[in-house]
């Protein structure tokens, strides 16, 4: 079941072309089982009109102030006081600044500044307003008075210009919206993962690597931040896009995770090695490409072996929570405790490479003092969050 499931979501449409966005925005939340209330600005009104978002959300659309249907005639409260929280998107330079001044001339304005729930803005401009100085004053004074921003992104605006301004996807902003309300069970703590192979130079073009999309890493390193923790993620070479909130540090090699590590560690109080660390290097890597001999002949390459990060982290003085990895092709329960007891890490989590690897989901088992504990395969997302709610609860009762 989605986080966003029996939330009511008031959906704030100011004008500006990404209020196109919004209506498909509203169909997700709707799928995910959320009631949504959109309410339009008077210019939101003049992209995307009422009976698109009525048609998408089967429930009635508010745009004035003095709308008789509220019996009480006061739906600038009355809209916002079942909400779970009011998202704006598009938000508009202009409605930034409503906020900012603490206005209310409109249906819209009015319930923002009269609510008693979270009020999150995906904002919209060209990206010559995103950047100018006031708007940038008004940015740094929402952020002061609480409201959360969800963007904006970089990229090709309706204007024709590149830049910073263009509005989060709609699956974006529902991701966003689904993190927001995830239970912070990690606040305060601070979390150091590692994620993705590491490649091994043989030489320019070639190298020693293990295969591994770094999903898993990155799924966990969202969910420690929906959690609430604040998150820094050495990442091998892959080409995933950094979960929001998180801090990346890009490494090639095995060495250079394990500096990277070594330098960030003594902050953790975390420390997750999800990353399928390469066993070997080679002692010399060659300066030029190995050029390919008789068909037929040997080539020998001495390798020597990689450090063992996770071990050298869990065997500090004053080390943090360690979680381990163990990826296996057959036997499991047997590798995986055995991984734990040899390294003394508290939890280690525990998959067959056939059930997971290069996947968007996952099954997996975690093994820890009290035994093991099979999380419902699914998503690796939903995985991942499963892995951080098992670490709240171990820490908790430490």
């Amino acid at each position: 079941m989605n986080e966003l499931s029996g939330k009511t979501i008031l959906l704030g449409v100011t004008g500006g072309v990404a209020a196109y966005k919004a209506a498909e925005l509203a169909r997700l939340l709707v799928k995910a089982g959320a009631q949504v209330d959109v309410v339009l600005t008077e210019a939101g009104a003049r992209f995307v009109g009422a009976t698109t978002f009525q048609a998408l959300t089967g429930r009635p659309v508010w745009s004035d102030l003095w709308d008789a249907r509220q019996q009480r005639g006061m739906g600038h409260i009355d809209l916002t006081r079942g909400a779970d929280a009011i998202l704006l998107a598009p938000a508009s330079a202009d409605f930034l600044a409503k906020l900012v001044q603490g206005r209310a001339d409109d249906l819209l304005s009015t319930l923002c500044l009269a609510r008693d729930c979270p009020l999150l803005a995906a904002p919209a401009m060209n990206r010559q307003m995103w950047e100018n100085p006031a708007t940038r004053r008004n940015v740094r004074q929402l952020l002061d008075d609480g409201v959360r921003l969800l963007g904006p992104a970089c990229g090709e605006q309706a204007c024709g210009e590149v830049g910073l301004g263009r509005m989060l996807e709609p699956q974006e902003l529902f991701d966003e919206l689904t993190a927001f309300f995830q239970p912070k069970l990690l606040a305060g703590r601070r979390v150091l993962l590692t994620a993705g192979p590491t490649f091994e130079p043989l030489d320019p073009v070639r190298g020693l690597t293990n295969s591994s999309s770094g999903k898993m890493g990155f799924a966990l390193a969202r969910a420690c931040a929906e959690a609430g923790a604040e998150v820094t993620l050495v990442a091998g070479p892959v080409s995933l896009p950094t979960p929001a909130a998180v801090t990346r540090i890009d490494v090639q090699t095995a060495l250079e995770m394990r500096a990277a590590v070594l330098k960030s560690v003594a902050a953790a109080d975390i420390f997750i090695g999800v990353a399928a660390v390469a066993d070997y290097r080679p002692v010399q890597a060659s300066e030029h490409k190995i050029k390919k001999t008789a068909v037929g002949s040997a080539l020998t390459i001495e390798v020597t072996a990689n450090p063992d990060i996770l071990a050298e982290v869990a065997s500090l003085p004053a080390a943090p929570f360690c979680v381990g990895f163990a990826a296996e092709s057959q036997n499991l329960a047997d590798y995986a405790e055995s991984k734990r007891l040899a390294k003394k890490l508290p939890l280690v989590v525990g998959n067959l490479v056939q059930d997971g690897l290069g996947s968007d989901g996952n099954s997996v088992i975690l093994f820890d003092d009290a035994g093991q504990h099979k999380l419902t395969p699914g998503p690796k997302m939903e995985i991942a969050r499963g892995i951080v709610a098992h670490i709240a609860n171990m820490l908790e009762q430490d």
